[in-house]
């Protein structure tokens, strides 16, 4: 292990945010630990963000959430920006105060999802114009709205709006991507709010070299981090993770560095290992409420007649309140067959929890300089068929 005291980047005087802080304290081969200092506490590095598209990890209370060990959540803009709105959300406290959550906060800036609707939207150097899918409202958001929503939202982070190109796009189309994401880069931290930090967002598809010249392009702005955007979209699992291990490290070592939307136990374990500190992904809440309970070892889909009468909570070792609560895999299988609110929130906490526990574990691993060790532990009992989404 190298210990590290590298000096906050956030100092205010080189154009970054007031009041934010990122430190390296420690690494072992491309895998890093840090702090990531917020005006809602500090962060440590690796760290996993549960996603709250409502302002709500759904089915969860912010104590539970916050039980899992996360630190900092992330909220939708896109969401959040057509209901219940920017301005209802500020005027009752911000998503602080509206949710209720007291740690740090990242939110999106929209740009994924209206990468999602390609059949309802348009895209040109202003930006996305699409139709909402509440109401079928005509919506624009450019560069310079996605800030000013995420101001009035107020998270202690907001995200530059970006390009997203579809996983397999051509070269030229990438490229574009780049450079549209460059300029609108710009935009974003001229229309940001000065007491909100920005991450830029790296683009670039599976090619390497792309995508360290755009964090190059980046790093020279005064992002307060950069993000690996554009990352499981369709390109296939194995080129994801040989791009990540070319370029993850690449991006400024000062800055914290965000893989986006990003994946599996399996997943994170691959791209801590190549220097990734932040990650997000709706998969462990996602998965439970379709009945899948994510273990070491692969994973249990709780409607399966195996489990039937099976006495034995999910995972013996697990800390998380389905199985502490010494619930069997036979009650969560009624539950979730008979169509019972708690099997949801029982599976969700249990899957949030074990990605708590990978990122302390590796946190652990890492001051102790034995990740390699660490990640092959982890690697070797993944299951072949572990589920992927993003």
């Amino acid at each position: 292990m190298t210990e590290t005291t590298t000096n906050p980047v956030s100092s205010g005087t080189d154009g970054r945010t007031p009041g934010y802080a990122f430190r390296v304290t420690g690494s072992c081969g491309k895998a890093r630990t840090g702090v990531l200092t917020t005006p809602h506490g500090e962060v440590p590095t690796p760290t996993f963000m549960p996603v709250g598209t409502q302002g709500s990890v759904k089915t969860l209370t912010p104590a539970e959430v916050a039980a899992t060990g996360a630190r900092i959540v992330l909220g939708n803009t896109y969401h959040l920006w057509l209901r219940p709105g920017p301005d209802l959300v500020a005027k009752l406290g911000g998503l602080h105060g509206f949710t209720k959550w007291p740690h740090a906060m990242l939110t999106d800036s929209g740009g994924f999802q209206a990468f999602s609707l390609s059949e309802m939207r348009t895209v040109s150097e202003d930006g996305f114009v699409f139709r909402s899918h509440l109401d079928g409202a005509k919506c624009a958001l450019s560069p310079e709205v996605a800030m000013q929503v995420q101001g009035a939202l107020g998270a202690d982070i907001a995200m530059q709006l970006d390009i997203c190109p579809p996983g397999g796009a051509p070269r030229a189309d990438v490229e574009a991507a780049c450079a549209r994401t460059t300029r609108w880069a710009k935009r974003c931290l001229a229309a940001k709010s000065p007491t909100q930090a920005v991450f830029g967002i790296v683009q670039g598809g599976s090619f390497a070299d792309l995508r360290r010249a755009h964090a190059d392009e980046l790093a020279a702005m005064p992002f307060d981090g950069l993000a690996l955007g554009g990352f499981s979209v369709g390109e296939p699992i194995e080129e994801m993770h040989r791009v990540l291990n070319e370029v993850a490290s690449h991006l400024d070592a000062e800055r914290p560095r965000y893989l986006m939307g990003v994946g599996t136990p399996a997943d994170l374990v691959r791209a801590i290992g190549a220097g990734v500190d932040m990650f997000d992904c709706v998969l462990p809440t996602r998965n439970a409420r379709n009945g899948q309970a994510l273990l070491r070892g692969g994973r249990i889909v709780i409607k399966q007649a195996r489990y039937k009468d099976d006495p034995l909570p999910l995972d013996p070792t697990c800390p998380c309140p389905a199985c502490a609560g010494g619930f069997s895999r036979a009650y969560l299988r009624h539950l979730f067959l008979a169509g019972e609110i708690l099997v949801l929130r029982l599976l969700s906490v249990h899957n949030l929890t074990l990605y708590g526990t990978l990122v302390r574990e590796a946190r652990e691993a890492i001051q102790l300089g034995r990740y390699d060790a660490f990640a092959r532990s982890w690697l070797e009992n993944a299951s072949t068929s572990e589920p992927r989404d993003a």
